[in-house]
């Protein structure tokens, strides 16, 4: 879904053609991926960062296709609001020093997109603190087909209104734009067909602990909510499950129902069965490897761990893990990327498939519910553990898994001390949110000018006044 699309509106011949031609490309991928060989090659990482522009009084700037043209960057794409623009990091071999590497052009790119905005900046941060209901409007969509196609795609889907019920908080919307409230920090992992299953389960297993250490969302609309908030927002601002599709398990934006037991293959599958076509953009003359009507539907189902089918370079997989939020600041990005991936490739040693998933399911919710505070259980531990302490018990078992991985020991400890000093502080991005507009009476646009100054710092979270 990152390129635009010649035209919005589509005939329903359209979307029956689409849906054959997705049915048909499951099958050309399922052979791909049992080609032996196939996807084979060096483990690389790769992250994409969303950000919030704003103006000098900290409130979203609606100019997202301005900054892009003065930037003239390929790694700079517009998203879904005007307020709202993307980074697409450089893949890079895991082995070796791969979170410096990645903190620094964090640095790099969120500065040059910062200096790009006149009149104003940008932040990496999970919920824009001055958000407002005013700035939810059609309006305020990016001026591309492809977002107005997915808005008709929905709504086509949905007869009812969008509704978002967090704690005390009750919306109705009309639209997808409320998805533009939402920005994060997307980590993928390079993975050969036969480990998919392994690795994928372990991201699903691994995310609960880590996502409790990394909240950065703790409000939205002047109320504070959940600790990571973008969670259940995602999911209800983009469900097209109405009355017609009640009876449909996961949502458009969903965690999963069960571990994968097969493969990549088995997810794909299962998103051509259960979810309607979005955006039945039809390609002609592409080659048959490239599946592009097959990877176009799977770009409009947002699960919090999801496969990515790559052509490139005659094609890999890649396990692309979407829950953690943007920001605080470049060193925690690399530090929660570190400890995702170093915890994930360590619990793949292991056949999660007998643990049940609804204890991986229930830790996510609670970790993006109470963060820190959550009790969440673990493969073979008893009982329930404060998150905080399971973090820090963790985080050998991260270590392991990166240098096993091939990660220096010097990358993995600096990227991880970060985790543990962040853990036995209690300072997460959302604790600091909290504590500031305390300190500020409540002064949001205050809070946001405050927190732009240090993320731009660089510093992590943990050391911010």
């Amino acid at each position: 879904m990152g390129r635009d699309l010649d035209k919005e509106r589509f005939t329903e011949a359209e979307f029956t053609r689409f849906g054959e031609r997705v049915r048909e490309q499951l099958g050309v991928l399922r052979k791909l991926l049992d080609t032996p060989g196939f996807g084979q090659g060096p483990v690389t990482i790769g992250a994409e960062l969303e950000l919030f522009l704003i103006d000098e009084e900290g409130r979203p700037l609606p100019r997202n296709s301005e900054v892009r043209d003065a930037l003239d960057d390929p790694r700079v794409v517009l998203e879904l609001g005007r307020y709202n623009i993307e980074v697409n990091l450089t893949p890079l071999p895991l082995a070796g020093s791969p979170f410096a590497a990645l903190s620094a052009e964090v640095q790099e790119t969120v500065a040059k997109v910062d200096d790009a905005v006149e009149g104003g900046g940008a932040l990496p941060i999970g919920i824009l603190p001055t958000l407002d209901t005013g700035d939810f409007t059609r309006g305020a969509m990016s001026d591309q087909n492809r977002f107005r196609a997915i808005s008709r795609g929905l709504r086509r889907l949905r007869l009812e209104p969008f509704l978002v019920k967090i704690g005390d908080l009750e919306l109705s919307v009309e639209d997808v734009i409320l998805e533009s409230a939402n920005t994060s920090w997307q980590v993928h992992i390079r993975t050969p067909p036969e480990r998919f299953a392994r690795l994928f389960n372990a991201a699903q297993l691994a995310i609960g602990p880590v996502l409790a250490a990394c909240g950065n969302s703790p409000s939205f609309l002047g109320r504070e909510l959940w600790e990571e908030t973008r969670i259940p927002l995602m999911e209800e601002a983009a469900d097209d499950r109405d009355m017609l599709r009640r009876e449909r398990r996961d949502g458009r934006v969903t965690f999963g129902s069960d571990w994968v037991r097969e493969g990549a293959g088995e997810l794909f599958e299962r998103y051509v069965r259960d979810y309607d076509p979005l955006v039945p953009h039809l390609t002609e003359g592409a080659p048959a490897h490239e599946v592009p009507e097959l990877r176009l539907h799977q770009g409009t189902i947002w699960q919090w761990n999801r496969p990515v089918y790559d052509p490139a370079g005659g094609g890999h997989l890649r396990v692309e893990m979407r829950a953690l939020p943007a920001g605080p600041s470049c060193a925690d990005m690399a530090a929660n990327t570190a400890f995702l991936l170093g915890l994930t490739l360590s619990q793949a040693e292991r056949d999660l498939t007998g643990y049940r998933f609804a204890t991986a399911y229930q830790n996510f919710y609670r970790a993006a519910m109470h963060g820190l505070d959550a009790k969440l259980s673990w493969p073979g531990l008893d009982g329930e553990h404060e998150a905080a302490e399971l973090v820090l018990s963790l985080l050998p078992e991260a270590r392991k898994g990166l240098l096993a991985a091939g990660v220096t020991a010097r990358d993995a400890d600096r990227a991880l001390e970060v985790i543990e000093r962040r853990t036995r502080l209690r300072r997460t991005g959302s604790a600091w949110q909290r504590e500031t507009l305390a300190r500020f009476g409540g002064d949001r646009g205050r809070l946001v000018r405050r927190y732009r100054e240090l993320a731009l710092s660089g510093e992590p979270v943990h050391l911010w006044d």
